[in-house]
């Protein structure tokens, strides 16, 4: 399965200061993941831009090479920056998202396909994979490691344990 190189990790939102800051909606898990980064991209990695982050509640304030005023950010509005993925080091069990999305939802036990990975929610307590099966119904499915049993993003499978109640209509 063919990754991205280059994911979106946020959207430039407005302007911070008069030294051509701009502020970024983060798209990742934190500001703090991109106050570790050195250079981002636009253009889906066409363009590289040296850049300084720091985080400032839930937005990243970052100071782009070559932007010095703040009518050179403003323009930037809009903009959606990317990041290389070897800029970025997962801990083990840790996905990007757009790595999860379109794998197959496989029974652990006995192989039973169940239908693929649509989204993932961050609901503050664990994630929750989106799953969509064959007949169309979708499924929520808490990444837990009871219920997650491997995630194998190279072969195109998140094995699970179909615990009881979880495929089950009534709430």
């Amino acid at each position: 399965m063919a990754r991205e190189t280059y994911l979106e990790a946020g959207q430039i939102v407005g302007t911070h200061g008069v030294r051509g800051e701009v502020r970024v909606q983060p798209w990742c898990d934190s500001p703090q993941v991109l106050a570790k980064i050195k250079t981002l991209y636009f253009d889906k990695g066409a363009r590289p831009v040296k850049v300084q982050c720091r985080a400032h509640k839930t937005m990243a304030l970052v100071k782009l090479d070559g932007v010095d005023t703040v009518q050179d950010a403003a323009a930037l509005r809009g903009q959606v920056l990317y990041l290389h993925r070897k800029d970025v080091k997962l801990e083990k069990g840790r996905y990007f998202i757009c790595d999860l999305i379109g794998l197959t939802v496989v029974d652990d036990d006995d192989g039973t396909v169940y239908g693929t990975c649509t989204d993932v929610s961050a609901t503050g307590a664990n994630d929750v994979y989106h799953m969509k099966t064959e007949e169309g119904k979708e499924v929520l499915i808490p990444a837990i490691p009871s219920v997650i049993r491997k995630v194998d993003v190279d072969g195109g499978e998140i094995r699970i344990f179909a615990m009881a109640g979880l495929f089950d209509d009534e709430i």
